[in-house]
């Protein structure tokens, strides 16, 4: 018995989040994202694989269930597609705050998709709307029992609200799928939690595979004192982010901030999906912090004082300001943090500051690996005159998270997703070097089997246990009398092993029992083979002959 892993998306890359794991004839869609740099169909996971694979007539009989781990669109962005588009219509499980941000999340990168005409791979609104009604909620900790083989089991895994991380088992075979996940709390989530499982698999994610991040203050105390720094001279402050997650973070961050300062200076949420997400941040409090729990008997956190709404005239307004805009990375053509960014960067006065991860290919990658004096695209370029400052806000745990959750679960075998290839590369040195455990890292489209232990369940008969008892305390007894006069260790070195007979019937559970009994069973009477000692006349006789 094996595991098999398809890995449609997020293979030895950051994007379009899907992988086919296939368990005991079961299989499970581990989320079913978009990659954001990409247009069009090329954007989607190869969802045809799946019936190549399986040689499945449609995708409801090729896949038991689809899992979501998170509302993010490399997570969740191509679900509509996959449902609408391609005709999945099984079951399909996330939480209940993943539940209510998706239709937010989705609308939005369908105005995405409007806005840079893609000519195929396009989903409607009511493609949503449909998509949304065919979704199971998920509790925490709550077992699902998907078919009468086939269990999974969400657990808190931080990084963004409702996001979680999900145990999948049939028979004996037992994996999990940690989607994005963060070890350490921050200011509105806690940590990731799980309970210590038996598991053949853990597929995890890598995004921070080489990299070890500073303490939570240190890097507050830094990004407060840039923002400071560059609105005390007069500067604004573009801060591009996806509207679930660090959003929530560095406003409750800010906000604080200039209360202590009694500051003026506005800060701004760029559109309404922010603000609509806030709204669920604060009726589902019991999915944040203990910290937020706690304090939001006297204010909600999420009430923010010094936040209000950007309107796109504001963006030549003078005059200092610190701006939320999505989405991050500042992908290109795609967004209003792409338009403010044009007209920004030009200014020595301005800042431009990236809190988290930037995927290849994004403008905020190329501001990260080296500040560019100009960025071309399409034929036009920008002059980049602004600051630049980057700082791992991130929600993604880093390497020290990964290898702790690593040991902690101790499966039997690792699959890397969601990371550069390089630093998985690292990162599977690491795990085999230092735990023990056979680590992969498949690419796109890669496919790579992973053995199971098979336990059978078989039952003993009476007499044998009996005997077994009767045996173990001869056993004891002989020992004791070891203990008077003998070393105490050598007595222990041996361990009594219990003898009998396996039988195995078509269509009965497999049973031990004793000699005895099988001879009782089969009818026949027991056979014995003496030997007769030869006198020393006789073995002098044979001795002769040769």
């Amino acid at each position: 018995m094996a595991i098999e892993c398809l890995v449609l998306g997020a293979g030895q890359d950051v994007g379009k989040s899907c992988v086919v794991a296939t368990i005991g004839g079961r299989r499970v869609m581990f989320d079913c994202g978009v990659h954001l740099y990409y247009k069009g169909r090329r954007s989607y996971p190869e969802f045809e694989r799946v019936l190549a694979a399986t040689g499945a007539a449609d995708f409801t009989a090729a896949i038991s269930c689809v899992v979501i781990t998170h509302s993010h669109l490399d997570h969740i962005g191509g679900l509509p597609y996959f449902t609408e588009v391609c005709g999945y219509n099984g079951p399909i499980y996330m939480t209940y705050p993943t539940k209510a941000l998706a239709p937010m999340m989705l609308e939005d990168f369908r105005k995405v998709m409007v806005n840079q005409q893609w000519e195929e791979g396009q989903y409607s609104h009511e493609d949503i709307l449909r998509c949304m009604k065919k979704v199971i909620p998920l509790d925490l900790k709550q077992t699902v029992q998907v078919d009468k083989d086939l269990v999974i089991r969400a657990y808190y895994a931080g990084h963004v609200l409702g996001a979680a991380m999900i145990y999948a088992k049939v028979g004996d075979a037992a994996m999990v799928y940690t989607g994005d996940y963060n070890m350490t709390p921050d200011r509105h989530l806690g940590a990731a939690q799980i309970d210590r499982l038996k598991l053949d698999l853990l597929i995890t994610e890598s995004t921070y595979a080489k990299t070890t991040r500073d303490s939570r203050r240190a890097r507050e105390r830094e990004f407060l004192h840039a923002v400071h720094k560059c609105v005390s001279g007069g500067g604004k402050v573009l801060i591009p982010l996806f509207a679930v997650g660090r959003a929530q973070e560095l406003c409750m961050l800010l906000d604080d901030y200039w209360e202590r300062m009694n500051w003026k200076i506005p800060i701004y949420f760029s559109g309404g999906l922010t603000i609509q997400s806030n709204i669920y941040y604060k009726m589902l409090i019991g999915w944040t912090s203990q910290k937020i729990k706690d304090s939001c008997r006297m204010h909600n956190p999420f009430d923010f004082k010094h936040v209000c709404h950007f309107e796109c005239s504001f963006i030549d307004n003078p005059g200092p300001c610190v701006l939320f805009a999505t989405p991050g990375m500042i992908s290109i053509n795609a967004g209003f943090s792409f338009e403010v960014f044009k007209k920004w960067a030009p200014s020595e006065k301005n800042m431009i500051t990236l809190p988290g991860y930037c995927a290849s290919g994004s403008i905020g990658h190329k501001l990260m690996s080296g500040k560019p004096k100009r960025i071309d695209i399409e034929g036009t370029h920008i002059d980049v005159r602004c600051q630049i400052h980057q700082l791992a806000f991130s929600p993604h745990t880093d390497s020290k998270g990964i290898m702790d959750l690593i040991e902690f679960l101790s499966p039997k075998h690792v699959i890397l997703v969601h990371g550069e290839k390089p630093l998985m590369a690292f990162l599977k040195e690491r795990v085999e070097s230092e735990l023990g455990m056979p680590c992969y890292y498949p690419a796109n489209n890669e496919s790579i089997s992973i053995p199971t232990t098979q336990h059978h369940k078989m039952s003993a008969t009476e007499r044998f246990i009996t005997n077994c008892a009767s045996e173990q305390t001869e056993d004891s007894l002989q020992r004791r009398k070891l203990f008077c006069g003998s070393n105490m260790s050598e007595a222990n070195d041996d361990e009594k092993l219990a003898e009998g007979t396996l039988l195995m019937e078509k269509n009965k559970a497999p049973k031990i029992l004793c000699e005895d009994e099988l001879v009782q069973l089969l009818g026949m009477d027991r056979h014995v083979i003496q030997y007769e000692p030869m006198a020393s006349s006789r073995i002098a006789a044979a001795g002769e002959l040769e």
